[in-house]
């Protein structure tokens, strides 16, 4: 019976392209959200622990109820996809994937509506809110299936491995090609967003956010459906 425990990576698995992808993702709304909705991660849930200490100390630009609208946010979606992994336990894993990352993209969907259309004191923090709960959602789905170097949303420990792991370090540099490229996908993701929200405003960042979310869904389901006919 298929579970939602981590599966061994085949080499033409179109699980960890899809990582990296998210990876990109994951810095595309960073800049959104930093940029555009004061100073507050919707991703980096270690940046948001550190601007929390900022605010908390006065510093300038920076808000504790946007940062904790985010945390908070990141614990609902984190519960909801903790849930959706046991509910969905029997199922085959790129099911599952899809479930989850469905459901992110209808968040951030919503939240780039809510930025186009709603005006008020209230609406970056709804906006933060739906973007956090689709962030939560996806890290606790991430977790579970526990591919080495891609967490999607922090390239510390990728980056660690990187140089750790490096022929300069005495390493054999395992993984160098896809530690590199989830580095430069977390850097073209945040450039590509912070051109956006300069040029466009946070609304359109946010809409490229849910369409590039939309795009793994549907090329991850349809290499996982290859895959499986290949492999029958």
């Amino acid at each position: 019976m298929a579970s939602s425990a981590p599966e061994p990576l085949r080499p033409a698995d179109p699980l960890p392209p899809a990582l990296q992808a998210l990876t990109f993702v994951s810095g595309l709304q960073d800049a959104a959200s930093y940029l555009g909705l004061g100073h507050v991660f919707t991703a980096n849930m270690t940046g948001n622990i550190l601007v929390l200490g900022f605010s908390a100390a006065g510093s300038p630009g920076f808000s504790i109820s946007r940062t904790t609208t985010s945390l908070g946010g990141f614990v609902i979606g984190t519960l909801l996809g903790g849930r959706l992994g046991v509910a969905m336990a029997d199922q085959p894993q790129r099911r599952w994937v899809g479930r989850a990352l469905s459901v992110e993209a209808v968040l951030d969907a919503a939240a780039a509506v809510v930025a186009a259309t709603v005006t008020g004191g209230g609406r970056d923090h709804v906006v933060i809110m739906l973007l956090a709960v689709a962030m939560g959602m996806r890290n606790a789905t991430v977790r579970k299936l526990a591919v080495p170097d891609l967490t999607t949303t922090v390239v510390t420990r990728t980056l660690t491995g990187l140089i750790a792991d490096s022929s300069v370090a005495g390493g054999s540099n395992p993984m160098m090609g896809r530690r590199l490229v989830t580095v430069l996908a977390m850097v073209a993701g945040a450039g590509v967003g912070a051109s956006l929200v300069l040029d466009q405003g946070v609304a359109v960042a946010l809409a490229a956010t849910a369409g590039s979310v939309v795009a793994v869904v549907l090329v991850h389901r349809l290499r996982s459906r290859t895959t499986a006919a290949g492999t029958a």
